[in-house]
């Protein structure tokens, strides 16, 4: 069975990982540094390792630590691993911004979780609540290989199927594709929409429409808006429906927005998320 360092262990996402690796037959080193990530792992009862005796035996290194801080991590550890070790990264955004340094007797991998879907249906109120994942509600995964040998693809969707289970399904992109999913598509479009939807919702709320109707309203018909457009049942929107939203695109949205997802605005978008 693989050995595995995870860094970052006691972090948000780093949390969520170590909840799954405890529960497999990994040998797992979890490293941590900050008091409030020893404190969750105490809570977990979990061991903190040390980087010089972890790294350097492990045949697969994760790096679950912030986007600005990956770079700095990553210039420390790379150097430590073995050869045909796998470094294993969780966000396409500082390998994208050139964060990891090259060994070419190593392999890289970047898995990224989709999280479930907004159509997921799951058997248990505790499964369908678990919006992000990791826990109980089935998500498909995306992985892509930076560089290395095919085996070290087939690793990391091993490793990451189980950092990130329940796992319904891994798609395989390269890194420019996982940066046009994440950020261009999900953080720069999809979160920003939403964000813009939420004050239109507050807006709303504060003119003294009643709160709990706002609510209700704007959740239902994001609910069978995005079914109709992503194909989830036949139906269509009413003709004014189409109308009013044609007359609003121009007014919401630039023309040329659509730039988001060329390659060289989506280097500068994680240029903006790697740097401090």
């Amino acid at each position: 069975m693989k050995t595995i360092t995870l860094i970052g262990a006691g972090g948000k996402m780093g949390c969520r990982l170590t909840d799954n690796f405890v529960r497999t037959d990994y040998q797992v080193h979890y490293l941590e540094v900050s008091s409030r990530g020893l404190e969750n792992l105490q809570k977990r009862g979990v061991t903190v390792g040390q980087q010089a005796e972890a790294v350097p035996q492990s045949d697969v290194v994760i790096l679950a630590v912030p986007d600005i801080a990956i770079g700095s991590v990553a210039r420390e550890v790379v150097p430590m691993m073995k050869p045909g070790a796998l470094l294993l990264t969780l966000d396409p955004a500082a390998p994208l911004d050139d964060q990891l340094p090259r060994r070419d007797d190593i392999g890289c991998v970047i898995a990224h979780p989709c999280h479930p879907s907004v159509f997921n249906w799951e058997p248990t109120e505790t499964a369908f609540r678990d919006f992000y994942g990791g826990i109980s509600a089935k998500q498909a995964i995306v992985v892509a290989l930076m560089w290395g040998a095919e085996h070290y693809y087939d690793l990391g969707v091993e490793v990451s199927t189980a950092m990130y289970a329940p796992v319904s399904r891994a798609h395989r992109v390269t890194l420019e594709q996982m940066a046009m999913l994440e950020p261009a598509l999900v953080e720069t479009l999809a979160q920003t929409c939403m964000e813009v939807v939420k004050e239109g919702h507050d807006r709303l709320i504060a003119a003294g429409v009643p709160k709990d109707a706002v609510r209700e309203f704007v959740l239902g018909h994001l609910r069978i808006q995005i079914a109709v457009l992503f194909g989830e049942v036949n139906g269509t929107f009413s003709d004014a429906a189409y109308k009013i939203s044609k007359r609003a695109k121009p007014v919401l949205f630039r023309d040329g927005w659509q730039k988001i997802f060329d390659l060289a605005d989506i280097r500068e978008q994680v240029r903006d998320i790697t740097q401090k």
